[in-house]
């Protein structure tokens, strides 16, 4: 399975709000697009802490030398 990028991960994101906001589709159809919706953004969030983390790193060693 390909990877995902931040931008193509709040894209999707984009997406499934779009979809949830149909009123035609089912309970079952709003749920799992909710849940996958909800692992879209966790997994966002974590590619911004971990690009946080190499940013704080990079810093600290601009630093040292």
């Amino acid at each position: 399975m390909k990877s995902s990028t931040f931008e193509e991960k709040l894209e999707e994101s984009k997406k499934i709000l779009n979809l949830l906001m149909n009123p035609q589709i089912t309970l079952e159809e709003s749920i799992r697009l909710y849940e996958k919706g909800v692992k879209e953004i966790k997994s966002a969030q974590k590619m911004i802490e971990e690009a946080k983390v190499k940013i704080e790193l990079i810093e600290e060693k601009k630093y040292e030398k």
